[in-house]
């Protein structure tokens, strides 16, 4: 269906953030009788995975694509663990496998059956103001900076001709001339990013359009300062608006005259300061504006060579599973994680989850993943995260990604000391390795959170003078609830569990049985 085809049907554009593509690849290997760290968790299909099933193939078939970030991450088992990758990544796949639950050999069924398919994700309030935290990076308003950086545009996304996927949006009795190419002002003294005024072919993939729009949306909402909106946002006359109508009138001329407009319109802003006051003020990035940074650097990253993720599909028990970002947001908002904190997720696959924690927190962000490719898509969205932040004018905090096993990388083995937020997407771990990651809470600092899919505390536990010596005496542990569109292998909602290093009960059972 061609570009206005779609628009002609109520596609149209939406001016706001995508919400998140779940996509799941589930083999079919049968697991060896006893598991090891490479092999992966078995899996078992149940009827409320069945019925998501149908609902997620459904759906699929409807939503509008658009090229959004991934966050693969290969649990320490060897089970490729996605997390927080957005959906719009599987619209640049094929149709989604079936959904299925992960489990792990010692599966308790931590996830009620009363969480069911119509319970849909909460939107959860925005995490609190950061008062520590300074949102705006400097040099990227700075007259002396240089103004191009080096990233990877939308033109370059589309500028493909060999694989003729990609037709002018207007004019298409071009007669093969090239497609017109503008060039997008972000709201900083930067050059802003090379466009090409294409569509796909078909209803998938990387689509420029939407992306000019969104970034128009973004800019609107969390740059311009109040007494400015009146010319973004003005139902008849403001430049959203003119966008619009440019696009239901099929108008190449109309469509520039108003780029031209919003440009101008954000350099004045840029110039005089005003954007650079108005960030300054603000002291938290707010969820859709960070989705939109990380789909755009997925989207120039990951996406074209997302295949190769898929090559540890062949002849393995690999499971691909993701925690996606409105719940990933939540969990900060619930560990209280703050700018001036340290942050660490184990097992990070393509990195998402630790340039999020960066970009909307502003904390010092680790990851650690040991899958070859994954880590490289994880170096590739490192360095357009950094060059990308820049031109949103965004600082973020400080990113490191370590290639490697984490129970054995000296520099995870230390940072894991004085984290203050430790993530493990350990659904499909095994016994074996939960027990080896125990062992590690030793060395943790009191007070700090260590979030999980399965609790590492058995329900009832108590401490006992026979089990004085455990080290999940030290672990606090609060059960909170997920729902529905906040993970990738299944439509269900469940539960999810934030354990607490605290010395305290340990201590008061000891002096309380002491002579």
């Amino acid at each position: 269906m061609g570009f206005f085809d779609h628009l002609q049907k109520g596609g149209g554009f939406s001016l706001q953030a995508k919400k998140p593509q779940i996509r799941k690849v589930v083999t079919q290997a049968k697991p060896p009788p006893q598991q090891s760290r490479s092999s992966s968790a078995a899996t078992t299909d149940t009827d409320a995975s069945r019925v998501a099933r149908s609902k997620q193939n459904n759906r699929a078939a409807r939503e509008i694509n658009d090229s959004r970030n991934s966050n693969s991450t290969s649990t320490k088992n060897g089970a490729l663990l996605s997390k927080s990758r957005p959906r719009t990544v599987a619209r640049n796949l094929k149709r989604p496998s079936p959904i299925q639950r992960l489990s792990s050999d010692d599966d308790d069924s931590d996830t009620d059956a009363s969480f069911e398919v119509h319970k849909r994700a909460k939107l959860s309030d925005d995490i609190e103001p950061d008062l520590d935290r300074r949102i705006r990076a400097p040099e990227a308003f700075s007259d002396e900076s240089p103004k191009a950086l080096m990233l990877v545009h939308a033109a370059d996304i589309t500028s493909d001709k060999s694989s003729g996927k990609y037709v002018p949006v207007f004019n298409k009795d071009k007669d093969g001339s090239p497609p017109t190419e503008v060039r997008l002002q972000y709201p900083t003294s930067l050059k802003g990013e090379r466009y090409q005024l294409v569509a796909t072919k078909e209803n998938e993939g990387f689509r420029p359009l939407d992306d000019i729009i969104q970034v128009v949306e973004m800019v609107s909402q969390h740059y311009i300062p109040e007494d400015a909106k009146e010319e973004f946002d003005n139902e008849s006359t403001g430049i959203k608006r003119r966008f619009r109508r440019a696009l239901a009138h099929a108008s190449e001329t109309e469509f520039l005259e108003t780029l031209s407009d919003y440009n101008r319109a954000v350099r004045r802003l840029v110039a005089d300061n005003s954007i650079a006051k108005h960030l300054d003020a603000t002291h938290l990035l707010r969820l859709p504006l960070v989705e939109r940074i990380l789909t755009q650097i997925y989207s120039r990253t990951v996406s074209p060579r997302v295949e190769s993720l898929r090559q540890y599909e062949n002849g393995t028990d690999n499971v691909y599973g993701e925690l996606l970002p409105r719940f990933i947001s939540n969990i900060f908002k619930e560990t209280q994680l703050k700018s001036g904190q340290v942050f660490v997720d184990l097992g990070s696959g393509v990195g998402n989850v630790v340039l999020q924690a960066a970009l909307e927190i502003g904390c010092e962000s680790w990851g650690c993943e040991m899958m070859p490719n994954a880590c490289k898509l994880a170096d590739l969205q490192r360095v357009e995260f950094k060059a990308r932040c820049r031109l949103w004018g965004i600082a973020p905090g400080k990113t490191r990604l370590v290639h490697g096993d984490f129970l054995a990388e000296s520099s995870i083995l230390d940072v894991l000391k004085r984290a203050d937020v430790v993530l493990i997407n350990n659904q499909a771990f095994t016994p074996q390795l939960n027990n080896e990651l125990i062992n590690h809470f030793l060395d943790m600092k009191e007070g700090c959170k260590i979030v999980s899919l399965k609790s590492f505390v058995p329900a009832g536990h108590k401490i006992q003078s026979r089990n004085l010596n455990s080290p999940i005496n030290l672990l606090d542990v609060k059960r909170l609830n997920y729902w529905s569109d906040s993970v990738s292998w299944t439509d269900v909602g469940g539960a999810y569990f934030i354990a607490t290093k605290d010395s305290s009960r340990l201590k008061a059972f000891a002096d309380s049985h002491s002579l």
